[in-house]
């Protein structure tokens, strides 16, 4: 998660209306695409603010708020916002105004303290770009790159964090590289982008991080684990590491157990 850079009035334009609007016209597609499965919501916080943390998979185009999105808002309704932080990097498009109407966010610890002390629910994805082009042949595996920025946030904000894993997204085209090497060689990291992935789809075949090949319809299943109280479980003054350490390692055993039930890729 980013430092404390925040865009004024950003969580307020957040819109109910537009939301379930837009999700009332998109989940029908998805579901005949994705085939979409999202487990264990009926253990999620019913009321207060609560840090929700998943791998991130499937590159650009990446299904994962379109699955757990529809979910949450189905199981809580629209009275209960969902706020996703994202790189700074997604909001240099067309769809902007719609995003933030979406509740997107600006991935910063100040945007995300101010949602979760007023009660809300924010979406984070700590391995950001470097976990969505992880390579396909890694897809089972939780690697945050060593960001653990998001611990540090719910423990400011007292709120619990409540782990969720996908399985699917990996195998929507074949992800090659990060291609770390390549970024580090063009000396892109002073334009703040540390990976050039390379992948392989359709309709562009062998891609460069750009364009975006169309995702292939590979079942998507969403896990969704018990809430973690950092506090009860790690004292009040918690070390940071080791708070990161458990999650990730439960987050690994949840995986391995959906990887250990999918029999075919993408047909699930």
């Amino acid at each position: 998660m980013a430092g404390d850079e925040v865009a004024p009035h950003e969580v307020a334009k957040w819109d109910p209306t537009f939301t379930e609007l837009l999700i009332n016209a998109v989940t029908p597609v998805i579901n005949r695409w994705f085939r979409p499965e999202v487990r264990g919501l009926e253990t999620f916080p019913s009321a207060g603010g609560a840090l929700l943390v998943s791998n991130h998979s499937g590159g650009v185009l990446t299904p994962d708020w379109n699955v757990l999105a529809p979910a949450l808002y189905g199981r809580f309704g629209y009275d209960r916002p969902l706020y996703t932080l994202a790189h700074y990097g997604v909001f240099f498009t067309p769809f902007r105004a719609a995003l933030g109407r979406l509740g997107v966010i600006h991935a910063s610890r100040k945007n995300a303290g101010e949602v979760l002390r007023s009660g809300g629910v924010v979406l984070a994805f700590p391995g950001g770009d470097y976990d969505a082009f992880r390579p396909t042949l890694s897809q089972n595996v939780i690697d945050f790159g060593g960001r653990t920025g998001y611990v540090r946030t719910a423990i400011e904000a007292g709120v619990p964090i409540v782990p969720a894993v996908s399985i699917g997204g990996q195998e929507t085209q074949l992800f090659l590289t990060r291609g770390n090497w390549l970024a580090k060689r063009l000396r892109f990291k002073r334009f703040r982008i540390e990976i050039l992935p390379v992948t392989i789809g359709f309709p562009f075949g062998m891609t460069v991080f750009f364009p975006a090949n169309m995702p292939l319809p590979a079942k998507i299943v969403y896990r969704v684990l018990e809430p973690i109280d950092v506090a009860a479980r790690f004292g009040e003054d918690p070390d940071v590491d080791e708070v990161d350490a458990y999650v990730r390692s439960v987050m690994q055993a949840a995986l391995d157990a959906l990887g250990r039930e999918r029999r075919l890729p993408i047909l699930g």
